[in-house]
Parts: structure tokens; C-alpha cells; sequence
């Protein structure tokens, strides 16, 4: 009995010894990575206060091991002298002038004059543009998305990708490891059985080789012979065809890019195809001289954790410091972190006005909740929130004073804003501004009145769910 009791003891004092040394460990690294002060004073309590699972869910979900790799990759493809001309030439008349140097850092892009854009609503009206486009392609195809379902929606895009592949065309397409499936995903295996090069982005079965599930690729992107591209918030899948009238109906908003700007969205997804595959994509056939096209300027902002990942959120800071008149905002969820939230409601306060339109029933109850708390302070400091009615809304559109828009993948949260790898567009066009902007009409106003009338039941939900903000 005494030695059962000595090997007890033994084992509690390793085991201890090994807790200490996990939770110095993780107390080392959140103290010189981490930048966010909340994060980190939640890590280090969660590894002290949770033994060995505190460490595994830190090793997990609060490392960063891909910025390194990446942005080894991403020097392979840097043309020198970008970066210098981000920022040159700026039209001393633009009023946005300030913001055009701040991007032109923040990204190392030039703002890419004489594109023409078009706005295409819910996958009714985007897929079968995006479809015609893939039917006449000649020498490249490069599509990713968050969401590809092996669906009704999904299956014309298995065909035409699979026929592209077999007349020649270089196809390639990048599916999110989670978001596309974890356990199944029907079209890479369709795919990859037509042979057509398919991968899963930061993908495994086996967890000790999946450290990144908190790391999602959330980007949308379609390019076509470097000479087309698409973009914006549309997965692909049958609720975001609405003439079928699906059960949980989605709308979305989609756009079509011709002219300069489309080299960017192809220098984007080659990136993303060379690091999820190792595979550096031939300039050739991906990267051909290409026209202007309209009058429309613009440049892609993408972030993630494998370059600045707060780029997107910077580059909304800038616009909305920089507004003179308006600022719109449409996003399917609204979880900012506190520097966005505070500079719209500063932005209020000076006399902006401010309009955040967001569904008024999302598809994930837990951040309806939650941002109820981040909406009071703004209503009070004068911006008006508008909910739109069902089917819920997925778009995600910003713009200012009516002249600037930013449009994309990126929705108003944290997630989005700091884990994923999101790509957005800013546009320089007041009427395209105009075209996007989603009209208040048939939207019910938000009241500060009407937050104070839930139960504290209610209330005690909401706050609660709040604090789950970093991991929504």
C-alpha cells in the first residue's frame, strides 16, 4: 500500500512539474508575440488555471506558424519598386487623398486605374457569369472558396472546371480546409477524381497535424485567363439561389473586374495556391498584359495571419477618420474589435452619419446575441442601425462620403479582422458607391429603447456571449 501511495505521489509531483513547465512555456511566448493585452492576460490565465489542456488549446488556437512560411513564399513573387509607387502621384483635388497614401502603405499596391466593375446579385445572377467565364477559358483557371458544396449549386462548376481541365486549360482550385468540409467534401473529391488539381487549405485528418483550425481561408476569388476576375461575399452553394427558394435562403453580393486590378486578384490566389501546395503557378499563362477596361480604380487588400493580419481592419480605420460626410456599413455579423467600434461612434459624434445595416435574424444565434452589446454605444453616440429583414443578408460593403467603397470577404468581427485570410477591394468610383449601397428601405431602425426593454435574462445572455467574441 505504502508503495502504491509513493507512486501516486510521484506521478502528482511530474505531472505538476510538467504543468509548470507548459504554462512558463506558453507564459514566454504569449509575453513576446502577443500584442493584444486581453489576449493575453485570457492565455496566460487559461494556462495556469487549465493544466494541460490550457497549453493544447494555446498550442492550437493562439500560435501563429505560418506567418514565417508565408511570407517566405510571398518574396518569391515581390516586384520591386511597388511599394514606392503605392504612394506616388496622389490627386492633390481627391478629398480622399490621405486614404489613398495610407493604403498605398499599409498594402505596398498601387492604386490600379480603368477598371470596370459590375455588381452581381446573389449566386442567381453571379453563377452563371462565373460559369460563362470558366466555358471560355484558354489558358488558366483559378477559383477558391470558403464554402464549395457538392450541391445543385456546385455541380455546374464541377462540370465546367472538369471540361476546362480536359481541353487544356491550367486549372486549379483551393477549397478551406474546414469551411469546405472537415470530414467530407464532396467536390474535392470530385474533382480530384477528374483529375482536376484540387487542394484543402491548411487541411489534415489526423490532429496532430492540423495546428491551424483556427485559421481559416476565407477568401472568395475566381480568376480567368488573368483578364477576369470575381470576388466579394458568395460561397458556392444552393442557398444563394433564390429562384429555388431554398430553406435557409441567403443573400449575397458578388462582383465581376476587368482591366489592371485583375492582376492583383490573380497574384493573390497564386499566392494562396504556392503556399497551401508548394506549386509556384507560370507567370505566362496566369499573368498576361492586360487593358484598361472603364474608369473605375481600384486595389486588392488582403490580410491573414501569414502577412500584417489587422490590414483590412486598418485600412476601415482610415476610411472612417477620413470621412467627411457618410460612412455605410453592411455586414452579415458585427463583432469589430474595440478600435473600429470606438472610431464610428467618434465618427457620429462629429457629425458623420453613420448607417451600420445588419441582418436582423443571422444564421448563428450566439453572435446575434453577443453584438448586442457593442451596438448600444454606438446608438447612443448617434449612428442608426438598420435591420434587414429575412432571408438573411451576407453581404459585406463599406463605403464613404459616397465616393469609396471596400467590398469583399471580410465580415465586421474578429475573425475576420485577425484570423482569417480575408480578401477585400477598395473601389474609387462615386457611382459604383452609389450602386452598392444597400437602401434602408423596408429596414426596421434599432432603438436604444429596445435593447433596454429585453429581460435581464436576456441581457445576462448577451454579455455573456460577448466574451466569447475572440473565438466567434
Amino acid at each position: 500500500m505504502a508503495l502504491n501511495d509513493e507512486l501516486f505521489w510521484l506521478i502528482g509531483e511530474f505531472a505538476a512539474v510538467v504543468h509548470l513547465a507548459i504554462a512558463g512555456a506558453v507564459t514566454i511566448h504569449v509575453l513576446l508575440y502577443k500584442r493584444n493585452v486581453g489576449a493575453a492576460v485570457s492565455w496566460i490565465g487559461i494556462a495556469w488555471l487549465s493544466p494541460f489542456l490550457g497549453g493544447l488549446l494555446y498550442a492550437i488556437m493562439g500560435v501563429n506558424r505560418v506567418k514565417r512560411r508565408a511570407k517566405r513564399l510571398l518574396r518569391q513573387r515581390t516586384q520591386p519598386g511597388i511599394a514606392e509607387a503605392a504612394s506616388a502621384g496622389l490627386p492633390p483635388d481627391d478629398p480622399l487623398a490621405s486614404l489613398e497614401f495610407a493604403v498605398g502603405r499599409l498594402t505596398g499596391l498601387p492604386r490600379e486605374h480603368g477598371n470596370k466593375v459590375e455588381a452581381l446579385r446573389n449566386g442567381d445572377k453571379a453563377y452563371p457569369r462565373m460559369l460563362e467565364e470558366i466555358g471560355r477559358a484558354r489558358m488558366s483557371v483559378g477559383l477558391e472558396s470558403y464554402i464549395f458544396r457538392d450541391d445543385a449549386a456546385g455541380a455546374p462548376f464541377h462540370q465546367a472546371l472538369i471540361e476546362a481541365q480536359r481541353r487544356g486549360v491550367q486549372v486549379r482550385v483551393l477549397i478551406d480546409g474546414v469551411g469546405g468540409g472537415y470530414f467530407w467534401s464532396g467536390t474535392y473529391r470530385r474533382l480530384a477524381r477528374a483529375g482536376v488539381p484540387v487542394a484543402r487549405f491548411l487541411h489534415s485528418y489526423f490532429p496532430w497535424r492540423m495546428p491551424f483550425v483556427n485559421l481559416r481561408n476565407h477568401r472568395k476569388v475566381l480568376v480567368i485567363d488573368g483578364r477576369v476576375g470575381f470576388t466579394g461575399g458568395i460561397n458556392i452553394g444552393a442557398e444563394n439561389l433564390q429562384a429555388a427558394h431554398p430553406a435557409h435562403a441567403v443573400r449575397d453580393t458578388h462582383f465581376r473586374f476587368e482591366g489592371p486590378v485583375v492582376e492583383q486578384l490573380t497574384d493573390a490566389f497564386v499566392d494562396d495556391w504556392l503556399f497551401a501546395t508548394g506549386e509556384d503557378l507560370p507567370d505566362k499563362d496566369w499573368f498576361p498584359p492586360i487593358d484598361k477596361a472603364g474608369v473605375v480604380a481600384a486595389r486588392v487588400v488582403t490580410s491573414g495571419p501569414d502577412e500584417d493580419n489587422e490590414r483590412i481592419e486598418f485600412v476601415a480605420l482610415h476610411a472612417i477618420s477620413c470621412a467627411r460626410k457618410s460612412v455605410r456599413v453592411v455586414t452579415p455579423y458585427f463583432l469589430p474589435p474595440e478600435p473600429l467600434t470606438m472610431a464610428l461612434g467618434l465618427a457620429a459624434m462629429r457629425g458623420i452619419e453613420v448607417d451600420l445595416i445588419i441582418p436582423e435574424r443571422g444564421n448563428h444565434a450566439v453572435l446575434d446575441w453577443a453584438r448586442q452589446i457593442p451596438l448600444r454605444p454606438l446608438i447612443e453616440a448617434g449612428c442608426r442601425v438598420w435591420l434587414l429583414p429575412p432571408p438573411f443578408e451576407h453581404s459585406k460593403l463599406m463605403t464613404v462620403d459616397d465616393s469609396w467603397s471596400l467590398i469583399g470577404s471580410a465580415n465586421w468581427d474578429t475573425r475576420s479582422f485577425r484570423l482569417n485570410f480575408e480578401l477585400n477591394v477598395e473601389l474609387h468610383d462615386t457611382g459604383f458607391a452609389h450602386e452598392i449601397a444597400v437602401a434602408t428601405r423596408g429596414c426596421r431602425r434599432l432603438t436604444v429603447a429596445e435593447l433596454d426593454a429585453a429581460p435581464l435574462p436576456v441581457r445576462l445572455r448577451n454579455g455573456a456571449a460577448r466574451l466569447l467574441q475572440p473565438y466567434l
